[in-house]
């Protein structure tokens, strides 16, 4: 059984407005370690993974661990109804978890738990060759911009720039930021656009995001608490010219 509280629950709803875009059920797993998610889209295009640390919760209390499948939508109903200003208590019993929303009311919500006979997914192991950190809201910003011309873009790290560019039938567009970091090559890689923005649905959970890419490589994107006890990263197929 477990008992964990959140105050300050703004990253914790910003992560799961993302998670409920991509998966439609995920296995939480809550133990000494601390509360974690790891999931598979049904396409096998995007991959996710929350890591929150006990240390991010008021409260922490876990002394057998627990594994739980929950559907995400259904969670993320819930999480919505939660005010900026309330206290978030996840705690279960027989075969629910209960949420409770503390208050100016107290609100409890019991969430069915599913019964799941998959294993946890695990992540391809990869090391794209370039990093750099960028402001999320930036990025965020230019999605909508490359998404005037079409539903594909590159993202492209050189030497002094992160660049994000489109060329659609009917217009182009490219936008470039100064990284500042130590990069001695010239990586690119297409990505869906569509997807790029469910998985920017989680900008709130930090104002700067990690770009970790290759040529023709998966993108990892990496989203880490300023405190670093806790961080949800995303890894993304590219889109492949024989795709098109």
């Amino acid at each position: 059984m477990f008992e964990i509280e959140l105050s300050d629950t703004s990253m914790f709803k910003a992560a799961f407005e993302a998670i409920s875009t991509i998966v439609d059920e995920i296995i939480c797993v809550i133990d000494t370690e601390g509360f974690r998610v790891t999931a598979l889209d049904r396409s096998h295009i995007s991959f996710v993974n929350l890591d929150l640390h006990p240390t991010v919760f008021d409260t922490f209390e876990c002394n057998v661990p627990e594994k739980i499948t929950i559907d995400t939508a259904e969670f993320m109903r819930i999480l919505k109804r939660m005010k900026n200003s309330d206290t978030l208590k996840l705690t279960m019993d027989e075969g629910n978890l209960i949420i409770k929303l503390i208050g100016d009311a107290d609100r409890q919500f019991k969430l069915r738990l599913i019964d799941s006979e998959y294993d946890i997914p695990q992540p391809p192991q990869l090391e794209p060759p370039v990093s750099v950190v960028v402001p999320s809201d930036l990025v965020k910003d230019c999605l909508t911009d490359m998404a005037l011309f079409d539903e594909k873009l590159y993202f492209m790290i050189d030497e002094d720039y992160f660049k994000v560019i489109t060329n659609g039938e009917f217009g182009e567009a490219n936008a470039a930021y100064l990284h500042g970091e130590d990069v001695n090559e010239v990586v690119k890689s297409s990505f869906s656009i569509p997807k790029l923005q469910e998985m920017f649905k989680a900008s709130k959970f930090s104002d700067m995001c990690e770009i970790s890419l290759g040529n023709d490589m998966p993108l990892i994107l990496t989203f880490k608490l300023l405190s670093d006890d806790g961080q949800i990263s995303f890894l993304l197929a590219p889109r492949l010219e024989a795709e098109e």
